[in-house]
C-alpha cells in the first residue's frame, strides 16, 4: 500500500490589507505594461508610488532605470541604475538589457562601467541541460558577439559556437562521447579565454539506458520573478536534485507580441546568482505554459502559423533552454520531447500551441500520435508523464483550462494506456499555486498518482484541495521524487517541500500499486 505522512495542520489568520499589500509589492508587471506601451511617464509615477512604499525592493528602482533611459534623462537614469546595481540587481542582466531597454544610455559611465565587467564572461548560464549517459548540452548568453567553447579533462572533441544577435546573443554547445556514470567538470571559454566563474562547475552523467537507477528530480512551475524570494533556488539546490524540471509559468510575459518583454522576463529569470548557482551543475527540463507562451489560459489553436506571434515566441523558447527537443521541429513546433534516466522514462508534454477548444484537443493531433508511439515503445519501468496543467478534474473548480476542458482527449490517452498494458505510470503536473498529490482511480487499470506542484516563488497563491491526497499552500514550495529502482520492488517518493526547507508532506509508492 502507499503510503503518505503529514505535517500537522496549521491554521493561519491573515488579513485581507497585508495579503493585498503583499501582492501589490511585487506586482511588476503593471509598470512593465506601460513601459511597453510607450507610456513611459504614468509608468514613473507608479514606479515611485512602489518605491516610495517598498524602498527595499530593487526591481523598481532598476525598472525606473529603464523608464528614465527611454524618456532620454540620462543622468536620472545613471542614478536609478547605480542604485539598483547595489541594491543586488545582477551585472549580467543589465549588460543583457543594455542592447535593447537601456540602449538609450550605453555610453554612459554608469552603464559601460557595469558592461565591461561583462565583456568576456557568460551574463547568464551556464546552464546544463538534456544530460544523457553519453552527452550534454551546456547554454550560455553573453554580452556581445563571441565565440563560445567548453573544455572537459579527458573529452577530446568538444565544441564551439558563436553567439549572435540572431541568437539574443546565446548558444548551446552539445558535448558528446561522455562516459556512463562518471564525474567530470567543465569549464568555459569565450573568444578563446578561459572564463574563470563563481560556481562550481560539474556534473556526473547518467547510468546506461536501461539499468536500474537512483535518482531524483525537483519540479515546479510558477517561477515568476519576486526578489524576495529568489533564495528558493538555495533550497532546492541544498537538496541535490540529479534534475530540475520547470513545467511552465517559468516566467511571467503575459505578452506574445513583444519579443522584448519576452526577452526581459527571461533575463530576469536567468540572472539571479542562486538561479545560476543549481543550473550550473543541474540538468534544466522545461515546458511552457499560458503565461510564458501567450496569456492567461490562452489557447494556440490548430495552425503552425497562426496567430502570428507562435513561431516568434518558439524561437525565444528555444534560445534560453538546452532541452533534448522541441516538439517536431520547424515543421511542427511546440516544446514536447522525451528522454530516459536508466530504466525511467519521461514525457514532457505541451498543453498550448496546439490546443483548440472546437476540436476538444489540448495537444493537437502530430503531438498526440507522436505521445502514443513513444509510449508504445516504452519498456521502463516506471513512466512520469508530465503536463503544463493538473490531470485530475477537481484542482480548478469548474475550469476548463485544465485537463477538465478537455476530457474526452484524457479518458483516450488514459484508455490507451490500460488498451496497451502499459505499467509504472506517474503524472506530474503545474498550473496551480500550491503543491498536492491526488490519486486517480481508473475502472479498467490500476490507480493513476499524479504529483503537482506550481507556486516556486510566486506570490499568488490557490486554497488547499481537501480532495487531494495532500494539499499545501503555506509558503512557496517545490516537489521532490525519489526513484530507487535497484531493489526488488521498485520506489518512487514524492515529498513536498517549502522554500524554508521544510518538508511537508510526502507520498510513497511502489511498483506493483502501478500495474
Amino acid at each position: 500500500m502507499h503510503r503518505v505522512s503529514r505535517q500537522p495542520s496549521i491554521v493561519l489568520l491573515v488579513l485581507l490589507s497585508i495579503a493585498t499589500a503583499a501582492h501589490a509589492q511585487h506586482d511588476y508587471k503593471v509598470s512593465r505594461n506601460l513601459i511597453r506601451k510607450g507610456e513611459y511617464e504614468q509608468a514613473l509615477k507608479i514606479l515611485m508610488q512602489r518605491i516610495t512604499k517598498y524602498p527595499d525592493d530593487s526591481e523598481w528602482v532598476y525598472q525606473r532605470a529603464i523608464a528614465r533611459a527611454l524618456v532620454q534623462t540620462p543622468l536620472q537614469a545613471q542614478e536609478a541604475l547605480t542604485r539598483a546595481h547595489e541594491m543586488g540587481v545582477p551585472s549580467g542582466r543589465i549588460a543583457a538589457d543594455a542592447r535593447d531597454l537601456l540602449a538609450p544610455i550605453q555610453k554612459t559611465p554608469a552603464l559601460r562601467k557595469i558592461f565591461q565587467t561583462q565583456r568576456n564572461r557568460p551574463v547568464q548560464g551556464p546552464m546544463l541541460g538534456d544530460l544523457t549517459h553519453a552527452s550534454v548540452r551546456i547554454w550560455m548568453r553573453t554580452a556581445q558577439p563571441a565565440e563560445v567553447g567548453v573544455r572537459i579533462a579527458g573529452v577530446e572533441d568538444t565544441p564551439s559556437a558563436k553567439t549572435t544577435v540572431q541568437s539574443d546573443l546565446t548558444a548551446v554547445l552539445h558535448v558528446k562521447g561522455l562516459t556512463p556514470n562518471r564525474d567530470y567538470t567543465y569549464e568555459i571559454l569565450i573568444d578563446g579565454k578561459l572564463v574563470k566563474l563563481p560556481q562550481s562547475t560539474h556534473f556526473r552523467t547518467r547510468p546506461a539506458p536501461g539499468d536500474p537507477v537512483k535518482f531524483s528530480f525537483a519540479f515546479g512551475g510558477g517561477a515568476g520573478y519576486v526578489t524576495k524570494h529568489e533564495h528558493m533556488w538555495d533550497t532546492i539546490g541544498a537538496e541535490n536534485p540529479d534534475a530540475l524540471f520547470l513545467l511552465g509559468d517559468n516566467m511571467y510575459s503575459d505578452d506574445p507580441e513583444s519579443l522584448r518583454m519576452q526577452r526581459f522576463c527571461y533575463y530576469r529569470r536567468q540572472s539571479p546568482a542562486p538561479f545560476r548557482k543549481l543550473v550550473v551543475r543541474t540538468p534544466v527540463y522545461s515546458i511552457w505554459d499560458d503565461h510564458d507562451f501567450g496569456t492567461n489560459d490562452c489557447s494556440g489553436g490548430p495552425d503552425v502559423d497562426v496567430p502570428a506571434w507562435k513561431i516568434p515566441v518558439w524561437n525565444v523558447f528555444r534560445q534560453n533552454w538546452a532541452n533534448p527537443g522541441y516538439g517536431g521541429g520547424v515543421q511542427q513546433p511546440g516544446c514536447w520531447y522525451d528522454f530516459t534516466v536508466g530504466d525511467i522514462h519521461f514525457i514532457m508534454l505541451d498543453g498550448r500551441y496546439y490546443r483548440h477548444r472546437k476540436d476538444n484537443t489540448m495537444l493537437g493531433p502530430a503531438q498526440k500520435a507522436w505521445l502514443k508511439q513513444t509510449l508504445v515503445k516504452n519498456k521502463a519501468t516506471f513512466t512520469v508523464i508530465a503536463s503544463p496543467v493538473p490531470w485530475e478534474y477537481r484542482t480548478k473548480g469548474d475550469s476548463k483550462d485544465t485537463w477538465n476542458g478537455f476530457k474526452d482527449e484524457r479518458a483516450e490517452i488514459f484508455d490507451f494506456l490500460a488498451e496497451r498494458k502499459i505499467e509504472g505510470v506517474l503524472l506530474i503536473s503545474a498550473d496551480r499555486h500550491r503543491s498536492d498529490a491526488w490519486k486517480i482511480d481508473r475502472p479498467n487499470s490500476y490507480p493513476l498518482y499524479e504529483f503537482n506542484s506550481s507556486r516556486l516563488t510566486n506570490n499568488h497563491v490557490h486554497g488547499e484541495m481537501k480532495a487531494a491526497l495532500f494539499s499545501y499552500n503555506k509558503k512557496q514550495s517545490f516537489g521532490l521524487v525519489e526513484f530507487d529502482t535497484t531493489g526488488d520492488d521498485p520506489i518512487v517518493r514524492y515529498t513536498v517541500i517549502n522554500i524554508d526547507g521544510e518538508r511537508m508532506h510526502s507520498l510513497e509508492l511502489k511498483r506493483r500499486e502501478l500495474q
